[in-house]
């Protein structure tokens, strides 16, 4: 399977290298096993002579007009964390550059893969448009209001949608490059990660910090003081906005337009929150806990837990 890393200036340099060393990482243990037929072809390119890394490392890239048309375009996140930075960064002539070679390579069957910052660079493209894609979890409000034909669901790690992968923040380059693994070998998929000591991660919720996102709108940011006070009480739609000074539609509306959540899903977010703290900081009972949080008795939080994080109390315990 031929493999284009397509690195663009300022590219994450943990990005890059945890693509290029897991796609290597496989092609070795292939090698070892006897599974030669399953080698993957890879070739950094770029859409200018030079890039460097947001760490200023040089990186060698073969101009994307001299490669062979791949199989598989990877692109990895850009190392621009704020807002700010990154619209700068989006509005660059490369960026640009890069869109219009995803676009002709999609359209000559190549599978697209983005983890990260990268899924604003594929987003940039259209090629997501009215597709289901994630994002890094901190910038989900800015990716819904830039790019809103997208299906985002920040919440999860990896989204296959048609030929387009996207996965969300940082490290979730590795739980991208594993995905694409198994898709050629599920076997050498599974060797790779206890090569590397990777545990599944099926969602983001449990990393998410909910003020942070919130924060992107004073509404919203409202909301969430309102209810951080009365998680243990319930939730009231009409209480909420009028703690919020505005009405239950247009409350509703800049929640979802924000977060892509009610103002129901997102009280859920912040129980969910405080029971995982309380859970791996305190020594009180599962129950105790529950009431805290709004919930009856531990089984509800059980729950709670296992359909919103993927895991439930007893592994969130065994990390205290």
């Amino acid at each position: 399977m031929k493999v284009h890393v397509l690195a663009l200036e300022g590219v994450f340099d943990t990005g890059l290298a945890t693509v290029l060393d897991a796609f290597s990482t496989a092609n070795e243990l292939a090698e070892m096993f006897g599974l030669t037929s399953l080698r993957f072809e890879i070739s950094i390119v770029g859409v200018r002579d030079a890039v460097r890394t947001s760490q200023g490392l040089n990186v060698p890239v073969l101009p994307v007009a001299d490669a062979a048309a791949p199989d598989l375009v990877i692109v990895p996140a850009l190392g621009y964390k704020m807002p700010g930075p990154l619209l700068a960064a989006l509005a660059r002539q490369d960026v640009s550059d890069a869109g219009q070679v995803l676009r002709h390579r999609a359209s000559q069957g190549a599978m697209i893969a983005a983890a990260c910052i990268g899924t604003f660079v594929l987003a940039e493209s259209a090629l997501l448009d009215g597709q289901d894609a994630t994002t890094t979890w901190w910038l989900a409000p800015l990716f819904r209001q830039r790019y809103p034909k997208v299906r985002l669901d920040a919440s999860r790690i990896i989204i296959p949608s048609g030929q387009l992968v996207t996965a969300g923040a940082a490290l979730s380059h590795l739980d991208m490059a594993l995905w694409l693994i198994r898709q050629a070998s599920p076997d050498l998929a599974a060797l790779t990660a206890k090569y590397l000591v990777v545990d599944t991660r099926p969602s983001q919720a449990a990393y998410m910090i909910p003020s942070h996102l919130a924060h992107a709108d004073p509404v919203v940011e409202r909301f969430e003081r309102w209810a951080r006070e009365r998680l243990a009480e319930g939730f009231s739609l009409d209480e909420a906005a009028r703690a919020t000074a505005t009405s239950t539609r247009t409350l509703a509306r800049r929640m979802h337009k924000v977060l892509g959540k009610s103002p129901l899903s997102y009280f859920q977010d912040l129980r969910t929150e405080l029971a995982v703290h309380l859970l791996k900081t305190s020594d009180e009972s599962v129950d105790k806990i529950a009431s805290k949080v709004g919930y009856a008795d531990g089984v509800a939080l059980r729950l709670l837990l296992r359909r919103r994080l993927g895991h439930g109390v007893r592994e969130l315990r065994s990390h205290q």
